[in-house]
């Protein structure tokens, strides 16, 4: 095959079409060809494998595998599992194995370095080595400190030929929340917001079910699906009880549910509580005033508290995110009221807004955020935006916060 990766990685340069947008769909399975004609066309068809992996992963990051004889021609191909299943690489083997294909001298298209450590699966570098394989390209090096080029290493020591860096940066983005988590050590936080064309998300009575569409609201729930926890506040568990569960998809796991209640007003029969709810933990962020026996309650309801208070009384929302890390969150959607995402944006803690807006105008009601009052226009969050999206009747714009991005860039290890 003809188009060899570069054997060092290249800059993540980002595109002048625009900010990247994150995608919140797994495409159907890709059809598997016969043969590929060129490095990139094998990392491509890898990278829409990968894509198979984006509600299942989940803390794990989403890695897909191609791998091919010398004369391109597909072997076999995998990707990432639930978490402590097989990882992309062994699925591919896997699969040869299944079919009665040798992998001895073929070469493994991986998206994300191959691990070298022992977690909850074995280590998959060891699995190519063992299977004969000659050539391995990665797309984007791993930033998991246990990792950190000893997968490339100990391939490159037993005599296989190893690159990296092609469509590292398409690698990098389908991981975002585990490259946040692993290089800034707190999630990659999406904040999703509907409001009406003029900006309103409830009228001044409250009511604001629905704005948007069916079709939009369907939108949001896979950038749900796609998180490993969805974050709110108690004033919108208080307004609206809402269930904040993903409906209409088949997922083996869900996200976490998180609450930032200072004081625990969190009722314990808040639909949020619902024990017929898919397995999923329910993490109340407090800080620290509410009496023993409130917090007793939501613990007897199966809420888990967690006393992170600040000067002011308030939830310390830095150190929330660093305990989510902690917690192996990648990615955290947010769909909370005006007061809590304000909050968020002024203090510098949201990397991507997802906006749906209606063909509708309202007048006066409720904002998007509440942050301020600043009296410079440069005081103002920036942010760069994706190409927008027709949704049903609705469009919905992706921006990400300028500068939000730039740890991508973060050299991970010299030595490879």
């Amino acid at each position: 095959m003809s188009d060899k990766a570069s054997a060092s990685s290249p800059s993540s340069a980002r595109s002048t079409a625009g900010a990247p947008a994150s995608v919140n769909q797994a495409a159907p399975a890709p059809d598997m060809p016969s043969s590929v004609d060129s490095d990139t066309h094998a990392m491509r068809l890898a990278m829409a494998w990968a894509l198979q992996a984006l509600w299942l992963s989940n803390p794990n990051p989403r890695v897909g595998c191609v791998l091919t004889a010398a004369n391109g021609s597909v072997i076999a191909s995998g990707f990432t599992q639930a978490a402590g299943g097989p990882h992309a690489e062994a699925m591919a083997l896997r699969q040869a194995t299944e079919r009665g294909l040798s992998t001895v001298g073929a070469t493994a298209f991986v998206t994300l370095e191959p691990c070298s450590h022992v977690g909850r699966t074995p280590p998959c570098c060891d699995a190519l080595i063992e299977s004969g394989i000659k050539r391995v390209v990665i797309g984007a090096l791993d930033p998991n400190p246990q990792v950190a080029g000893q997968g490339l290493a100990r391939m490159r020591n037993a005599g296989i030929e190893v690159s990296h860096g092609l469509l590292a940066n398409e690698s990098r983005w389908l991981n975002v929340g585990f490259f946040s988590r692993m290089l800034r050590q707190r999630p990659w936080v999406r904040l999703k917001m509907a409001a009406s064309s003029d900006g309103v998300t409830a009228l001044p009575n409250g009511n604001s079910q629905w704005i948007t569409s069916e079709q939009a609201r369907a939108d949001g729930l896979a950038f749900r699906a796609r998180s490993c926890a969805v974050l709110t506040g108690a004033g919108t568990v208080l307004a609206d009880n809402p269930r904040l569960n993903v409906r209409g998809f088949s997922l083996q796991r869900h996200p976490h549910l998180v609450v930032v209640d200072s004081r625990l007003q969190t009722p314990p029969d808040a639909k949020l509580m619902n024990p017929t709810q898919p397995v999923r933990d329910v993490w109340l962020y407090h800080s620290g005033i509410a009496g023993l026996e409130v917090q007793a309650g939501l613990s007897e309801a199966g809420a888990q508290l967690r006393a992170m208070g600040n000067a002011a009384g308030k939830v310390d929302l830095a150190a929330l995110f660093a305990d989510l890390a902690q917690r192996e969150v990648n990615e955290v959607h947010v769909e909370a009221g005006s007061a809590l995402n304000g909050s968020l944006l002024r203090e510098g803690l949201v990397d991507e807004v997802v906006l749906y807006f209606a063909p509708t105008l309202l007048g006066q009601g409720l904002g998007l955020s509440s942050f301020g009052p600043l009296t410079e226009l440069v005081q103002g969050i920036d942010m760069d935006f994706a190409a927008p999206s027709l949704i049903g009747p609705d469009v919905r714009l992706q921006a990400l916060v300028r500068g939000a991005d730039s740890f991508l860039n973060t050299p991970l290890y010299t030595h490879t």
